[in-house]
Order: structure tokens, then C-alpha cells, then sequence
């Protein structure tokens, strides 16, 4: 019987501190947040809505902007606003860019797996990445040598889905085009072969899967009010970001100590194509600021940019395709008409062999097509930003924004 009291209370007071967190976070959502104060957007939401709708926030969200194009959801002792509205779009991207950042609340998320890259950091180290990135990517070389990677790479993943076809298998086109655009960013980046879409590399295949879990986890952040605490206690969702990140940073690290080796050995060429390479030569100019940490990070967040925007596009764009064949039929004729047709595996290469650059400035009506999915399905959804002062435009809230561009018209 004392046993039996003993569970029961235990029980009784888990229950209990459960009820009080939950308390103190309600109290902390719906107080001095000026709910009904009509110089403020409307609320349409809470934390606990964006935990409900997590697996399709995007629609939630999306059908909520249809009815205000400006709204807030309530949040821990904050407001998040969001918006459509062209004008505050501009207002914050363009005529006051200078006026808002990422803030602290979000590169706190972030921090862990972006570290101090582009996505994570503000003022002097944002604009340092962003000129060094600019100046990098006009180079004749790493646009050749990334033209070059890439339809590389588009001519395995077209032999890998041919042969899914003729065997009749069924097969997720976004998880392949995933692993064929994270084989091209990396072999971009960091000059390295994964093979991920043949899943030869074991290697690569495990580092794949914790880039895609980390990912996960941090977003997961954004609606998970006790991240910090079970960060702290190393447990839960916490706990496995942690291992994730361990596994991504030695695979990086490892990739940056032999890459050294190697330009040390090729110290004498200056043709360096990739974008390790590169920063790498850079980072002799201040080599206590880029150190590798600090690659690590740029690097990162450049696969981070490139791979998951390319191949969500491309999953939209073939869906879309599939939605509407008229529109199908006149890219494949585009294409036909400027490239030649390609019928059997022999003229494959050839075939790819004629994709350049000045080929592809021809396919206009390929090119309006994919920008109108990206005008439906933008690859990047949410954009995330902090205002620094008081802005009449979106309502006087001086907390942090989002604004999301999902089917602008």
C-alpha cells in the first residue's frame, strides 16, 4: 500500500507541474500582447497552433493569409507577424533593410548547426561572407567548374531513373533528386565525391542522413518551447541533434584537413575550383579569423542554401508537369527543338554534351515555367527577420517578423 501512495503522488505532482508549465506558457502567450488592439495586425494563432499544424504549417499559414495578408501569432512574451503584403515585403527587403537582422532569438536556434555562417550572422561578418561569396561565384572557374559538375551529376540521375522505369520499380523522385543535388553542392563546395544517388559511399550516405535530421531538429526548435531545457539536459530531440551535428562535423572536418594536405602538396596552381579550395586560399590572408571552424560554417550553410531549394523546386516543377500536360509537352518540344531528341542510352552523353549555357539562354519557355513554380511553391517559404525599431508599417510591433512569400500574386 505504500508503494501504491508512493506512484500515485508521484504522479499526482508530475501531473501538477505539468498543468503549471502549461499555465505559465499560456500566461506568458496571451498577456500584454494587445490582442485586440486595433492598431496592430490581427491575431490569428498562438505558439501552440504553429505545434498543432507543424507537418503542414505552410498550408495553415497559407490559408490564413488569404483571409489577412497580415496577421501575428502569439508567442512566449512575444508577437511573430506575419505577411504577403507586397509593400511590407519591399518595406523590409529593400527600402529599410538596415533596419531589421536575424536577432538573437534566432540565431540562438540556429547557432548549433549553422554556426557563424551567412545564415546565422548579422552586421560586419554577414557582409564579409556575402562579398567574399559574390566575388567567388563571378569567377569564370567556379562557374565552369560547377556547369561541368552538375550536368555530371543530371546525366547519373537520368541513367539511375531509366533504369528504375524499365524494371517497373516505384521510386520517391524528391528523395532522389535530394541525393542528386546534395552529390553536386558538395562536390561544389568542398570537392569531394559523396555518391549519394547510387549509395555507393557509406560515408556519404550517413553524413546525408544526419544533414537531413539536423535540419529537422532545428526547425523543430521554432515550435518546441522546452528546446533549451532539454538541450541543457541533453535529452529528447536535443540529444540526437547533438549526435547529428557531431557526425556532420567530423565528416567536415575531415574533408578540410585532407583538402589542406592537398593544396599544400598542389601549392604551386592556382586553378582551384571548388569552393573550399578557394576560401582556403583566402584564409592565409587571416588565418586566426578563417580558421576551420569557420570554413566549416561557410561551407555548410552554402550546401544548406543549395541543396534542399534545388531539389524542392524540381520535385514541384515535374509535379506540375505531371498536373498539366500541354505545358509538358511544349518544354519537351522546347527542349527537342534546340538540343535534338535522345532515344537510347548511346547518345546519352551526347546529348548531355549539348547543354550549355548558351543553350539554356534559348529554353524560354522552359525558364517561364520553372520561375511560375517558383512563384507557387517558393523553395524557401519563410524568410526570418528581427526589427530593430518601431515600424508603423506592419503594425508597430517591435518584435521579431516572418514573412513568408507562398503563392504571391
Amino acid at each position: 500500500m505504500d508503494i501504491l501512495t508512493i506512484i500515485l503522488t508521484f504522479i499526482a505532482f508530475s501531473l501538477f507541474l505539468l498543468f503549471l508549465n502549461i499555465s505559465i506558457i499560456a500566461l506568458k502567450v496571451f498577456t500584454e500582447q494587445s490582442i485586440k488592439n486595433p492598431n496592430y495586425p490581427p491575431v490569428h494563432g498562438t505558439v501552440f497552433h504553429e505545434l498543432f499544424y507543424y507537418r503542414k504549417l505552410c498550408d495553415y499559414f497559407t490559408e490564413t493569409a488569404k483571409k489577412h495578408r497580415t496577421f501575428r501569432v502569439l508567442g512566449l512574451g512575444q508577437s511573430e507577424t506575419y505577411t504577403t503584403d507586397i509593400r511590407n515585403i519591399e518595406h523590409i527587403l529593400k527600402s529599410n533593410f538596415d533596419k531589421y537582422c536575424k536577432g538573437k532569438y534566432n540565431q540562438d536556434i540556429m547557432v548549433d548547426l549553422f554556426g557563424q555562417g551567412i545564415f546565422a550572422v548579422d552586421g560586419d561578418k554577414w557582409r564579409q561572407q556575402r562579398k567574399l561569396a559574390s566575388f567567388e561565384f563571378s569567377t569564370r572557374v567556379l562557374r565552369d567548374y560547377s556547369f561541368a559538375v552538375f550536368r555530371r551529376n543530371a546525366t547519373k540521375l537520368v541513367r539511375v531513373v531509366r533504369k528504375l522505369s524499365d524494371d517497373g520499380q516505384a521510386f520517391d523522385m524528391q528523395d532522389i533528386l535530394m541525393r542528386c543535388t546534395l552529390d553536386s553542392i558538395f562536390k561544389v563546395g568542398f570537392g569531394v565525391e559523396l555518391n549519394c544517388l547510387e549509395g555507393s559511399n557509406k560515408e556519404g550516405t550517413a553524413f546525408m542522413k544526419a544533414f537531413d535530421d539536423s535540419n529537422a531538429l532545428v526547425c523543430w526548435r521554432y515550435v518546441d518551447p522546452f528546446w533549451k531545457l532539454k538541450r541543457f539536459l541533453n535529452i529528447g530531440s536535443e540529444a540526437a541533434l547533438k549526435k547529428k551535428i557531431k557526425i556532420l562535423d567530423a565528416f567536415v572536418h575531415g574533408v578540410i584537413r585532407t583538402k589542406r594536405e592537398l593544396l599544400e602538396v598542389k601549392q604551386d596552381c592556382n586553378d582551384k575550383e571548388d569552393i573550399l579550395s578557394r576560401f582556403m586560399v583566402e584564409s592565409k590572408r587571416n588565418p586566426y579569423k578563417m580558421n576551420d571552424q569557420y570554413l566549416r560554417d561557410i561551407i555548410l550553410n552554402f550546401i544548406i542554401a543549395g541543396k534542399d531549394t534545388s531539389a524542392s523546386t524540381l520535385s514541384w516543377f515535374l509535379y506540375m508537369l505531371c498536373k498539366n500536360p500541354l505545358i509538358q509537352e511544349k518544354v519537351a518540344q522546347e527542349v527537342e527543338d534546340i538540343i535534338g531528341s535522345q532515344d537510347n542510352e548511346a547518345n546519352l552523353d551526347d546529348f548531355m554534351a549539348n547543354i550549355t549555357n548558351a543553350t539554356l539562354d534559348q529554353m524560354h519557355y522552359l525558364h517561364a515555367a520553372l520561375t511560375e513554380t517558383l512563384r507557387l511553391y517558393p523553395a524557401v517559404p519563410f524568410i526570418l527577420m528581427w526589427s530593430l525599431w518601431c515600424t508603423s508599417r506592419v503594425g508597430g510591433v517591435q518584435t521579431w517578423m516572418t514573412f513568408f512569400l507562398t503563392g504571391i500574386e
